[in-house]
């Protein structure tokens, strides 16, 4: 003789999925250049759908080390541009990444590289003496300088951050609000603006949201 199960039992049964689908957050998207406004992509990299990645960098630390890509292996992290005596958007960037920073110091899995846009300006004893400032683990928060055409492809080829076109030349120049989170397999995962307190609270979200997916 075949059970019959109550109508409630079975209702209740799907509260419970719909609650528990509901309650998951929802993966983050990862982006390529094609899903990223036109004006934010080199042309050069415009038409890419699939599989962009972080490639391979060279630059060095507010500590005068080498920091390549394999650095931050097995790492998510959150990147910008930025120049240390920037009158500003920078001290507001700042502000907001080291609030991400404090959030997340004593998590192994989350890092911060930050970029100088003017990298003959900010040598390595310029960016220690920020750094020192900002009382932050140089071993977790990384301040970089190097190649100036290098730090822009970077900014326009890989990150998205930066709107102006240029070629890195003496006269080129960036100046980009936009924090990017990266995921641990060097994809891009989110665009937020470094200047405003509500999106770099969806940012912290977002990086907790991006955790539970390595659990």
């Amino acid at each position: 003789m075949k059970r019959i199960i109550p109508a409630a039992i079975i209702a209740l049964i799907g509260i419970v999925i719909a609650y528990f689908m509901i309650s998951q957050p929802k993966p983050l998207k990862v982006y390529n250049p094609s899903d990223i406004n036109p004006k934010l992509v080199d042309k050069s990299v415009q038409e890419i759908k699939i599989k962009h990645r972080v490639g391979s960098f060279q630059l060095t630390d507010q500590d005068n080390k080498t920091i390549t890509e394999d650095f931050f292996k097995d790492k998510i992290y959150i990147t910008d541009f930025f120049f240390v005596t920037c009158p500003t958007i920078c001290p507001k960037m700042t502000t907001q990444m080291h609030r991400v920073y404090n959030e997340f110091k004593d998590n192994k899995d989350i890092y911060f590289l930050s970029h100088t846009v003017m990298p003959i300006q900010d040598s390595v004893p310029v960016l220690k003496e920020y750094a020192e400032k900002l009382n932050v683990n140089s071993n977790k928060w990384k301040f970089v300088t190097g190649d100036k055409q290098q730090i822009y492809n970077l900014a326009r080829k890989t990150y998205f951050a930066a709107v102006s076109e240029g070629d890195g030349g003496p006269d080129d120049f960036i100046h980009t609000e936009n924090f990017v989170l990266v995921d641990k397999e060097k994809r891009l995962r989110g665009f937020y603006d470094g200047t405003s307190e509500k999106d770099v609270d969806r940012l912290i979200q977002d990086i907790y949201t991006l955790l539970e997916e390595y659990k």
